[in-house]
């Protein structure tokens, strides 16, 4: 069966499948409307309220999504391709969000900025995160730099950790044990296993949560070659979380987490400098603390979030580096509502970021910046903001941005037409400015420029449709030649998303995104015009759950390190499966995972071994 075909199936199956549980549907609404979004806006809205399509990962997708790395579930979402996580466990992974880079993406956790500005790439290693840790996550895409500063040009990741237990003490364990194969050798032996242990409790005015995880992975080389050697990969987490309700008003939250993994990988060993199985490793350990205290008053919240994070980093290779960085981050901002239609944030952000070169070297962000959102009472909408970026090694930097929104009441249900222009900012790194290879301290930041109109439609039975048309221009793009330099010539990037989500009653639930991204000018590496995710899902009973997930990656230009030559990998399509069935009053739950179920053979990324058909198998015990 070709590709084609198979991509045609599918459809057909999805669009079958919609059609007969839309007859089957009984006469129990799913309350969708009620949906709450934040990132968009930092404000509790609804999601009719929202001048944006925010993707939000609930708590109950993440439980259903177990065995899954973090960049597996996140790479299902629209407009968004982390190129990486199908290949060997330590590959470096690329997030290319609209036709960007890892630079371009901002993450968040627990609302804290934490991407590494020592890094050339200036993102957060998703590779560092234990999926199992998390409580939700929100995405939006486009320019979010007025409320969010550096990086926040493609999209902003915001992970909300898991909260503590309203009982005095409750422990969750997970253990996941699987494969790791390629197409050629479906051997089936265990090579991956995931562990997570967790305690948390409330106590009066005290709650507190601990955890720890590891994984192991091993079977794969990065290279593919004939006589492949294993290229080795494990990561360990510690987490506490501590809460203080000291009165009514008045609330304090601390954290500290200790997050390390390491992993073997393939080089360029010389003389030939080829791409090849090699014992180099690479080992990646972060530290990071912080405090969060927060003032509740009428209409009101004055909160500060701060965090201290360290950073080692070292590569053995035949190009051996260590990099080794501290940051500061402070963000302190007051929140007010006005009569339920008004709602402003004021704030500071700031952040001073060091990394050891020949010398220690530094710079700082100091950021006001001012949000405004009016939700009308006649279905107009607008969130609009603006924030003065002033750093210590270029001066100052203006972005705004502008989002109006308008919906309309349609029988029990609504729709919105939305749009946007705004305005972000990427600050030149570190490495940039003053590292090993080609540093240039008068490096302008990178300017993107975001024009974005939609429309969506929700209903209160779980029908929701959305389209949305965006433009992306880059100005001073950070390039590398001799040194780093801001290129002269603008890049621009076009497309579209499509989302459809189909909730049927209690028991059957069906999401499909289509992503279109066309570059208008220059090359883009590893960036698919055409991209589908689709994933039906299905509860048999309270307790037993299944669904099915369908992924098609279109054509994308790589480059041949033999021969500095640009090819076109083609497409593929990849088909999981996954169960589970919850035993002893919801107290253990089993589940199962298999991917790639047809063994698909493709390559994600030139040279670098993927993934055949795998399985996982897990149990879950919640006290």
């Amino acid at each position: 069966m070709n590709k084609k075909t198979k991509v045609f199936g599918v459809l057909c199956l999805g669009l079958s499948t919609v059609g007969f549980a839309q007859k089957q549907a009984d006469s129990t609404k799913v309350e969708q409307l009620d949906e709450v979004v934040i990132t968009d806006s930092r404000f509790e809205l609804k999601r009719e309220n929202s001048g944006k399509t925010v993707i939000k990962i609930s708590n109950k997708e993440i439980e259903n999504s177990q065995g899954r790395t973090i960049s597996e579930l996140i790479n299902t979402k629209s407009g968004i391709e982390i190129n990486g996580n199908r290949s060997a466990e330590g590959n470096n992974l690329g997030y290319y969000v609209r036709g960007g880079n890892n630079r371009q993406v901002l993450i968040l956790i627990d609302g804290i900025q934490v991407n590494d500005a020592s890094g050339v790439a200036n993102d957060f290693d998703l590779r560092l995160i234990d999926l199992n840790t998390i409580e939700s996550i929100e995405i939006i895409k486009g320019a979010a730099s007025t409320l969010y500063g550096n990086a926040a040009a493609t999209a902003v990741i915001n992970i909300t950790t898991k909260k503590s237990s309203k009982d005095e003490i409750s422990a969750s364990f997970l253990t996941v044990v699987g494969t790791n194969q390629t197409q050629d050798d479906l051997n089936y032996n265990g090579s991956s296993f995931t562990n997570n242990v967790s305690v948390s409790g409330t106590s009066n005015k005290f709650n507190y949560l601990a955890s720890f995880g590891n994984r192991f992975v091993d079977g794969l080389s990065a290279a593919k070659s004939e006589n492949p050697e294993k290229d080795a990969f494990s990561r360990y987490n510690t987490n506490i979380k501590l809460g203080y309700q000291i009165n009514k008003t008045v609330e304090i939250t601390t954290f500290a987490s200790y997050d390390k993994f390491k992993t073997d990988i393939d080089g360029f060993p010389a003389p030939a400098y080829t791409f090849a199985d090699t014992n180099d490793k690479y080992t990646s350990e972060q530290t990071r603390f912080g405090i969060a205290p927060k003032f509740n008053y009428q209409n009101g919240v004055f909160q500060v979030n701060t965090a201290f994070t360290k950073i080692n980093r070292e590569t053995i290779s035949d190009f051996s580096t260590i990099h080794e960085a501290e940051s500061i981050v402070i963000d302190a901002f007051n929140k007010y509502t006005f009569n339920n239609k008004f709602y402003t944030i004021v704030g500071v952000n700031y952040g001073d970021y060091k990394s050891l070169f020949a010398q220690e070297e530094s710079f700082t962000n100091t950021d006001p910046y001012l949000n405004v959102v009016y939700v009308s009472d006649f279905g107009l909408n607008l969130n609009a903001g603006t924030r003065l970026n002033n750093h210590s090694e270029y001066g100052s930097h203006l972005v705004y941005s502008l989002n109006p929104s308008y919906n309309i009441k349609v029988k029990d249900g609504y729709a919105k037409a939305f749009g946007s222009y705004a305005t972000s900012f990427i600050a030149p790194n570190l490495s940039q400015l003053f590292g090993f290879f080609g540093p240039n301290p008068d490096l302008k930041p990178e300017e993107n420029t975001t024009i974005e109109g939609g429309l969506e439609f929700n209903t209160k039975d779980g029908f929701r449709l959305s389209g949305v048309f965006f433009n992306r221009k880059e100005e001073h793009t950070i390039i590398y030649s001799t040194m780093y330099e801001n290129a002269l010539d603008e890049a621009s990037v076009q497309g579209f998303e499509l989302e459809a989500e189909f909730n049927v009653g209690k028991d059957l639930a069906i999401n499909s995104n289509y992503t279109f991204t066309e570059l208008k000018d220059g090359v883009r590496l590893r960036v698919p015009k055409h991209k589908v995710n689709t994933s039906i899902g299905y509860s048999f009973s309270e307790n037993t759950f299944a669904s099915f997930n369908y992924q098609f990656v279109g054509s994308r230009t790589d480059l041949d390190l033999s021969t500095f030559q640009n090819v076109e990998l083609e497409s593929f399509s990849l088909f999981d499966l996954y169960f589970s069935q919850k035993l002893i009053k919801n107290k253990v739950k089993l589940f199962t995972s298999i991917t790639n179920v047809f063994n698909e053979d493709y390559f994600e990324i030139l040279g670098y071994t993927t993934k055949g058909r795998n399985v996982n198998i897990g149990l879950n015990i919640s006290l």
